[in-house]
């Protein structure tokens, strides 16, 4: 059977993890949900679907591509966020609504993304398959993509979207791992499978045959994420990146041998970005799409860190794992990147950087269905 790019049939509820893929595949469209589903979720749903609906008018029309050729993104104003500061507040506040009701988000929101990849991804410019990449796109992907044999899936890796905990449970499902819960610095390379280390023909069989997912995070929040981190906490990564980046773009500091890369400012990481080609750069802010290459990859599953508990059981139930093999809790020492923060960082950056930033990861903004980011200077001062 062939098979469609981004989960091409609709999803099914959460508790029919075993439902036939062809028959979800011919259970019609977006809206028809079970008679369980009542019609007043479907309208509270809807609040979510116009700015994304639109967005996806650019998409379907080829409109957006020629924007980002033409330059056209530059002087474009950037749309509000769903619901303003409420980007998904609505999926974490799942305990004041029904089952039914947060079902029926939980569908359109998946199906909104699944339809955008569809579109997006039949695109003649796009890839259909890995071997239609280029070397250097191939390699990327085939290195990010985890195989397990014993569940046959396959996880595609984002660092800076819960891979850690994601690794994490596959160790565990390989038996390299007691527990999710054993307190260890995570190897991210021993005990693993990579895609990339098997022969063409075995990728191509498990490519066909295997569940495939991967997990997404709003790309500012994942950039500024991997900033805050990189920069604000490891070494290697000051010495590494730091230094260059404030020898390059703070003035008078070129030949200053005494810099430690540890104050580099978010304007400079964001002015290192926009010099970076986008197949160079370290994968912690590499686009998603370049990782992962949904278009040539035909993921099952796509999930979110902003849904992250409720997909994550999803596919942990989804590919058969043993009910005592959970999804880590969020460790003590994690700093979330709020709203706020994020609203600070964005709104601080001059303009035109960020105007700039934008096409650099636009095909994460449209493929995985996030709006760009409001910093007006109305929407900054509030």
């Amino acid at each position: 059977m062939k098979e469609t790019h981004g989960t091409g049939s609709m999803l099914p509820r959460r508790q029919d993890y075993g439902m036939n893929r062809g028959a979800a595949a011919r259970s019609g469209s977006l809206l028809k949900f079970r008679s369980a589903v009542s019609s007043l979720s479907v309208r509270r749903s809807s609040a979510v679907l116009p700015s994304v609906l639109t967005f996806l008018v650019i998409v379907a029309s080829g409109g957006l591509l020629l924007m980002i050729e033409k330059g056209m993104l530059n002087s474009m104003e950037t749309p509000s966020p769903r619901g303003d500061r409420r980007r998904l507040d609505f999926i974490r506040e799942a305990g004041k609504r029904s089952a039914d009701e947060v079902e029926a988000e939980w569908q359109i929101l998946h199906e909104i993304r699944n339809r955008t990849i569809r579109t997006m991804c039949s695109q003649k410019n796009m890839p259909h398959s890995v071997w239609s990449l280029s070397p250097p796109q191939r390699k990327i992907v085939l290195q990010h993509i985890l195989v397990n044999d014993e569940y046959r899936f396959l996880y595609c890796y984002v660092p800076k979207v819960a891979c850690s905990n994601w690794k994490r449970v596959l160790k565990v499902l390989s038996g390299t791992l007691e527990s999710v819960d054993v307190n260890i610095k995570m190897d991210h390379h021993s005990d693993l499978l990579f895609l990339s280390s098997l022969k063409p023909e075995e990728i191509s069989y498990r490519l066909k045959h295997y569940f495939k997912f991967m997990f997404v995070r709003e790309p500012m929040e994942r950039l500024l994420s991997a900033y805050r981190n990189k920069f604000g906490e490891i070494e290697s990564y000051q010495k590494k990146y730091g230094v260059e980046i404030i020898k390059r773009y703070r003035k008078g500091h070129a030949k200053d041998s005494s810099i430690t890369g540890d104050d580099v400012t978010f304007a400079e990481f964001v002015r290192y970005l926009l010099d970076e080609d986008v197949e160079r750069m370290n994968d912690h802010w590499m686009p998603m799409y370049n990782l992962c290459q949904p278009c040539a990859v035909s993921y099952d599953f796509i999930g979110s860190q902003e849904n992250l508990e409720s997909d994550a059981e999803f596919v942990l139930q989804r590919i058969g794992a043993p009910p005592d093999v959970h999804f880590p809790e969020r460790q003590t020492w994690y700093k979330p990147v709020t709203t706020v923060t994020l609203h600070y960082y964005l709104c601080s950056l001059p303009q035109k950087l960020l105007r700039e930033l934008l096409p650099k990861y636009i095909l994460d903004f449209s493929l995985f269905t996030y709006p760009f980011p409001n910093t007006t200077t109305e929407h900054c001062q509030h």
